[in-house]
């Protein structure tokens, strides 16, 4: 039989009865899992459209600030294990209307991205079966990755270490082999070198303001660096573990990332490897068809499909924690904190298969431009969720220095002034949405979701309030 509980709204944060499972390698392929995906597999097309070869500086500007973002969150939950991460630790430094709306943008943030990593998935199957239909390979997979999440969360973790793990060791395969291309040639293939990087129109064809632009597409490849925070409250240590995976993590990211668009864009030209109107094949798979291996792109193509479905996995894992997570602490319907006898939130993770519901309807309507449009409506979301756990981040200093508590075993570098300086990137990033074409739907859609959030809560809250009265 499921269990239940919780505080009501405004209380102080809850962690609830999910099980510390997860061990310490598990929570740091989970957070690999979560930020590595469609972002940078299918997604950079659509940066390197944008920036062309200066791809590159825009990944690595983007690895700054997620590197600052894991620093502040690992400072945090090291503290403050609880279910949910960085929902509750909004909660309790920036009040109740903070913790309510971060964990709700970012569930609604997370899946529609949830949606855009299956459609990907689909578009990934494609590559060997172009007449399939787009909704067949959407369906199988959502059922398939909805069974794994209702599975204990060690089974969960498991399975995701090594799924993770496939596309790590073939990021760095591709990256070495792409380095070995370019230097000194591949059997039949004479090196390439790095012309392709200033031939086609220079270096920055497009002006250094689209290098900017492209900005909106690459930190979305970072989203999901986040992830890792809401591990800690299945964590078996998560003072040990946290930390350690989100420095990992984001060291590899920025590795992965830079040195994974400076093999494209020295091997493809930057102009051919996809089009805004048409994203349906990762620039990854791309390279290796352009070099005469035929098999070893269909092998590329199986990676990436397993990255995407690896991402999509821990999406949903997180989802599902963060609706349970609100309805322990009385902003969701207790009914959603129920937990199936091997400790798994089930009915939590009902409310997020609506994000596969969404990418089977685009995937049929839509199919050629399924994954910008979920993309561009994941990004406002996940931006916002940023920007609080940045602010969450000032105020968990500020609140440890004035009560005199002792500093967190992890800290972020030069805080706050990194802390501020990362918010103002995130928030410059935001305000360049609406001047992207592909994300301005997600700005449009962004502000009035906003909105009823706050509204939504200002409405729960006096409900409470009418009932601690009556009562």
């Amino acid at each position: 039989m499921d269990q239940a509980g919780g505080t009501g709204p405004g209380g102080s944060p809850s962690g609830g009865g999910l099980r510390r499972d997860l061990s310490g390698r598990q929570v740091g392929m989970i957070a690999i899992g979560g930020a590595i995906g469609t972002g940078l597999f299918l997604g950079s097309g659509l940066a390197i459209n944008i920036a062309g070869p200066a791809v590159i500086i825009a990944y690595a500007v983007a690895a700054f600030a997620a590197l600052a973002l894991a620093y502040a969150l690992a400072e945090m939950v090291v503290v403050h294990p609880e279910a949910g991460g960085f929902g509750p630790i909004a909660q309790r430094y920036l009040g109740g209307l903070a913790g309510f709306v971060q964990r709700w943008i970012y569930w609604a943030a997370q899946v529609v991205n949830i949606g855009s990593e299956v459609v990907a998935a689909g578009l990934y199957v494609q590559f060997w079966y172009p007449q399939l239909p787009l909704w067949l390979p959407v369906v199988v997979f959502s059922v398939v990755m909805l069974a794994i999440n209702a599975s204990a969360v060690k089974y969960f973790g498991e399975f995701e270490y090594w799924f993770a793990l496939i596309k790590v060791v073939t990021i760095v395969v591709f990256v070495l082999l792409g380095i070995t291309y370019i230097v000194f040639g591949l059997p039949g293939r004479p090196a390439t070198g790095v012309g392709a990087l200033t031939e086609h129109g220079g270096f920055l064809p497009n002006g250094i303001g689209a290098v900017w632009l492209a900005l909106t597409v690459v930190t979305f490849s970072y989203l999901g660096t986040e992830a890792v925070a809401v591990t800690a409250s299945e964590s078996r240590d998560p003072r040990r573990d946290v930390p350690r995976a989100a420095r990992n993590m984001v060291l590899r990211l920025g590795l992965f990332y830079v040195l994974g668009m400076l093999v494209v864009v020295s091997i493809l030209p930057w102009n051919q490897v996809s089009t805004e109107e048409d994203v349906t094949e990762s620039p990854f798979v791309a390279l290796f068809a352009t070099a005469g291996i035929p098999a070893a792109a269909g092998i590329m193509n199986f990676v990436v499909l397993t990255a995407a479905l690896s991402a999509m996995n821990t999406n949903l894992y997180v989802t599902a924690r963060m609706t349970y997570s609100l309805a322990v602490d009385g902003y969701a319907p207790k009914w959603f904190a129920g937990l199936s006898p091997n400790g798994a939130p089930r009915r939590a993770l009902l409310l997020s298969a609506g994000g596969l519901v969404l990418a089977a309807g685009i995937s049929v309507s839509a199919e050629s431009t399924a994954f910008p449009l979920l993309l561009g409506l994941a990004l406002f979301g996940a931006l916002i969720t940023w920007l609080i756990i940045f602010a969450s981040h000032l105020a968990f200093r500020r609140h440890r220095a004035a009560h005199d508590l002792p500093a967190s075993p992890v800290r972020l570098p030069g805080a706050p002034v990194t802390t501020l300086l990362a918010m103002l990137f995130v928030a410059a990033v935001l305000l360049t949405t609406p001047f992207t074409e592909q994300f301005n739907t997600a700005w449009k859609a962004g502000v009035p979701f906003l909105l009823v959030l706050c509204l939504a809560y200002y409405l729960l809250r006096r409900r409470a309030a009418r009932t601690d009265a009556s009562g």
